[in-house]
């Protein structure tokens, strides 16, 4: 085990200066043990087999504060995709007990800023954090193809779409505008959403999901809370970054803060037919589908073995998550 810490005490005071002297190949497993403190550094992570174990949730905090709107030398803004504190570019990798922070500031005013962008295949967090505002968590990979010029400008963006799988068990995530979206299969588990005010006539939308087409699970949430600081009817549960988005709650407590229609087609008319949100077990204020789109489907106890955690997650290589 490889002990972080500020106070000069572990074997290193940097995460990025301890994983940069890890083996890039291999098969070994390595756990960086963080301890208390805030860690103010953009950190990369390339190496497989790894676990960042935090001293404390709310006291183990990585952070950084880069934005989209952010001019470069280049006289180009930064841009979405270069704003992550933290990236994890690799696979079998674990957080516990850790917040991961973009302190930006407001997505109003700075635009998207990362907290993370994990984008790798077996993927786990355990009782983490995730704060932001606009696009907290970003679950990569990006899509096939960009809607707006350099759109994807980033350290992926020429690489190949590899879609991985991730396991969020007992985490906190917060943002307003589309703070969890991409094109991963993400199952979350008693997890806590909070939306946060932003002072406009829609605050927030949970999730952006982009699930490529063809894919067979995008976003799945059970045993989930929406919550937040919004007035009533003043944030959406999802909305499609692209048409073939994915995503369903089962057994999810949805606070007064959502609108009673639920979803959001970004007025993509194709997400009307090629899109799949779904519920199952609403319950809270704005827990009832009866005022839902007609494009949302409502599920059948019969649909619920589809979506267990080892339906969704298994896979090919039996991941044991």
């Amino acid at each position: 085990m490889i002990h972080i810490s500020k106070d000069g005490t572990g074997d290193f005071e940097s995460i990025q200066k301890a994983l940069d002297s890890l083996p890039q190949n291999g098969t070994a497993e390595y756990t960086l043990f963080i301890h208390k403190g805030v860690y103010e550094e953009q950190i990369t992570i390339t190496t497989p087999h790894v676990t960042f174990l935090g001293e404390d949730k709310n006291q183990t905090i990585l952070t950084y504060g880069l934005y989209a709107h952010m001019p470069m030398e280049d006289g180009m803004k930064r841009g979405t995709f270069r704003t992550y504190s933290c990236l994890i570019d690799t696979y079998d990798f674990t957080a516990k007990n850790i917040t991961f922070e973009n302190s930006a500031g407001k997505g109003i005013d700075v635009g998207q800023a990362l907290a993370v962008y994990a984008d790798g295949d077996r993927l786990s967090f355990d009782n983490c954090r995730f704060l932001g505002n606009q696009d907290t968590i970003f679950t990569g990979p990006l899509p096939p193809k960009e809607i707006e010029p350099n759109g994807f400008i980033g350290p992926k963006q020429h690489a190949p779409r590899i879609n991985g799988r991730h396991y969020y068990k007992d985490c906190y995530l917060e943002g307003d505008i589309d703070f969890v979206f991409g094109s991963a299969t993400a199952y979350f588990e008693n997890c806590t959403f909070f939306s946060k005010y932003t002072g406009k006539e829609i605050s927030s939308y949970v999730t952006a999901a982009s699930t490529p087409e063809g894919q067979e699970y995008g976003y799945v949430m059970e045993n989930c809370r929406f919550e937040g600081n919004c007035p009533p009817d003043n944030a959406y549960l999802g909305r499609p970054w692209r048409e073939f988005a994915k995503t369903v709650l089962i057994n999810c407590y949805i606070g007064d803060h959502i609108c009673r229609e639920g979803w959001h087609d970004w007025n993509k008319e194709g997400a009307h037919k090629n899109a799949f949100y779904a519920e199952y077990g609403s319950y809270g204020p704005k827990g009832d589908l009866d005022h839902r789109p007609d494009w949302i489907y409502r599920l059948k106890n019969t649909d619920l073995a589809k979506y267990t955690k080892d339906a969704v997650l298994s896979g090919s290589d039996g991941w044991k998550f």
